[in-house]
């Protein structure tokens, strides 16, 4: 059986309507998807720095440890820095702190200069991590003048250049908001009289 030739061209309407449709919801949903990610890695700092798991850092702990029992000064040296790692890579603050803790104790026995400069950079990380962003950028600082090539050197100055910029943008907003009440009470307390 033959269908009319209205009944294709309203056929063909209806389907390339449903395509069009369908492929422009995808499109606006992918949109607001980005801005709403956009949105979120404003607040949530949207870095590229890694971040670890405590299972990773209780294997570093047990690392470590058996390190201690009776290994090298050289291996010794390697288990502390991944342990040092982690710490301050760590979602927790608490191991944050004591990874910034490790490292500034033993950044003054360190002899290597490659060493040295890999612990300024893990400061530079659990600093940043902990909202210290003044200490943080000048560790990374110190690391750029050593090696100004130094690509997660460069990216952890971005995300902390990033971030004193968010916090300035969210305190002027906190500050004209808070302008903005203060001359609409005045405002009221003037209508009322």
């Amino acid at each position: 059986m033959l269908l009319p030739q209205a009944v294709w061209v309203n056929l063909e309407r209806s389907i390339f309507s449903y395509q069009f449709v369908s492929t422009r919801k995808e499109f606006m949903e992918a949109k607001i998807g980005r801005f709403f990610e956009s949105v979120g890695d404003f607040f949530n700092g949207g870095d590229q720095i890694p971040w670890c798991d405590s299972d990773i850092v209780v294997g570093c702990e047990r690392e470590v440890a058996e390190a201690e029992k009776g290994s090298n000064d050289e291996i010794k040296n390697e288990c502390h820095m991944r342990l040092s790692w982690a710490l301050v890579h760590s979602r927790r603050p608490e191991d944050v702190q004591r990874g910034i803790a490790m490292l500034e104790a033993s950044l003054s026995g360190t002899n290597s200069p490659l060493q040295t400069r890999e612990k300024m950079y893990l400061l530079a990380v659990g600093y940043y991590r902990n909202g210290d962003y003044s200490r943080s950028r000048q560790l990374v600082d110190r690391c750029l003048e050593a090696v100004p090539d130094w690509r997660q050197a460069m990216s952890l100055k971005k995300s902390i250049e990033d971030h004193i910029k968010k916090d300035g943008v969210i305190g002027i907003g906190i500050a004209a908001t808070t302008i903005g009440i203060v001359f609409s009470g005045i405002a009221a307390a003037m209508a009322r009289r």
